[in-house]
């Protein structure tokens, strides 16, 4: 081999930044390191954020195959204010998560999604797998897009509120549209203030209001 005076740099950055992807993989346990490396310095290149689990969402090892909120989180987070969204690039995400592939194929077939996705569409299907009512799901959807985490109650604004309960309410097929329409004109005229957004308990703890 032949001797080369030539120093190696290491460039400065480097050192944390592989502290940082092995505080990720230690956080994050991914079942396929290697693809999930791949991801992370994917995402870090692109300056998205990478696929780590935050210490927030307190899931244990056991229910990291199982759909919660959090992780429904963690995926719009992902998504990053995208209103569409490929099917391939979602998928990969799903699995990343290591979430169950049935569900994602369950949630394509209901809501008869193709190659270009309506985010906010799959998002409230994925939370009605998780509610028992539609005022479940709601609530589970306000809690994943409101970004208020130590400023009071989960909220959004009427307008999405009104977006999803609408689509709720045509996929569940048994709520009259006409139904709809006076709950939402009561919420909007009696219930929403000046910022224009609505609580969880907006709709959850008003007797007036009842979403079905």
């Amino acid at each position: 081999m032949p001797y080369t005076d030539k120093q190696i740099c290491i460039p400065p950055e480097l050192p944390e930044l592989l502290k940082q992807f092995t505080k990720a993989a230690i956080r994050t346990q991914p079942p396929d390191l290697l693809q999930w490396a791949s991801d992370y310095f994917s995402a870090v290149a692109r300056g998205d954020l990478p696929p780590v689990r935050e210490r927030s969402e307190r899931v244990p090892l056991s229910n990291w195959a199982e759909l919660t909120p959090e992780l429904l989180k963690v995926l719009h987070q992902r998504v990053s204010g995208r209103l569409i969204i490929h099917v391939d690039e979602l998928a990969h995400m799903w699995k990343v998560l290591n979430l169950p592939t049935d569900l994602f194929e369950s949630v394509m077939n209901v809501g008869h999604f193709t190659e270009e996705i309506e985010w906010l569409k799959f998002l409230a299907l994925a939370c009605s797998s998780l509610g028992v009512t539609i005022a479940k799901t709601l609530k589970i959807i306000c809690e994943v897009l409101s970004s208020d985490y130590d400023s009071g109650p989960p909220r959004i604004p009427f307008s999405t509120f009104q977006f999803l309960y609408t689509y709720i309410a045509e996929v569940d097929g048994e709520i009259s549209a006409s139904h709809v329409s006076r709950m939402l004109n009561y919420i909007e005229q009696e219930v929403i203030g000046p910022d224009g957004l609505i609580k969880v308990n907006d709709f959850t703890q008003n007797p007036r209001v009842r979403l079905e």
